[in-house]
Parts: C-alpha cells; sequence; structure tokens
C-alpha cells in the first residue's frame, strides 16, 4: 500500500534537521536498513540545498511511501539564485547515493524540482 505524505517548508537552515527527522521516520516506515535511509536523508538534504541555491524561498516536498519511497522536491518563491560549483558535488552526490534521479528545468537550465525513489 503507498502512502502519500507532504509538506511545505522555507528554505533554511532551521528546518533541515527537522526535515532529516521527518525523512529518517518514513525511511523507518519503508524498513530502510541505517545505511540506506541515512543515504536517503543525505539525498532530501542536497536536493533541498539545490533548490535554495537556485533561488528559491520554499520548496514543496511530497513523499510517496511503500516498499520503496519516492520523492519530488519542487521550488517555490523567487529570490536571487546563488549558483556554485556546490551545486555539481551535490548532484554527483545524488547521482552515486541513487542512480536516477530527475531534475525539472527551466529553459535556462535552472533546477525547479527534482525526483528521485530509493
Amino acid at each position: 500500500m503507498m502512502n502519500t505524505f507532504s509538506l511545505k517548508m522555507p528554505l533554511n537552515g532551521e528546518y533541515m534537521t527537522t526535515v532529516r527527522l521527518t525523512v529518517g521516520g518514513l525511511c523507518a516506515l519503508a524498513e530502510f536498513d541505517v545505511d540506506s535511509a541515512e543515504d536517503y536523508k543525505v539525498c532530501v538534504t542536497e536536493s533541498l540545498l539545490i533548490l535554495q541555491r537556485s533561488g528559491f524561498t520554499h520548496a514543496s516536498v511530497v513523499f510517496t511511501v511503500g516498499e520503496t519511497i519516492k520523492c519530488r522536491l519542487t521550488g517555490e518563491g523567487a529570490c536571487e539564485p546563488t549558483p556554485s560549483a556546490e551545486d555539481e558535488i551535490s548532484r554527483a552526490l545524488l547521482s552515486a547515493l541513487l542512480g536516477k534521479v530527475e531534475y525539472t528545468k527551466d529553459e535556462a537550465g535552472k533546477v525547479l524540482a527534482i525526483a528521485f525513489e530509493g
């Protein structure tokens, strides 16, 4: 049985810990082992950082929980982007931990949403 859990959050440091705790709980529901749960938490956090650096002030995060967890993170609210070399590191980390990651981008290449399954 698949269940959906969603939240909207400001993209600032105070809320990252809350999201990591939430993701840990969802991973427990999906019966992830400790290492897989930690990897998944890292992927969610890195995705939120990519959206933050893309110039969003908030994010909508939707999890679909079953035997696996699907996650879609979408940027909301606009501010000035702060492109960084860290984006490449974040993307490489996501690819290494998850394999397949889907990025939705605008015509200028700005990341609007990130989706993956673990």
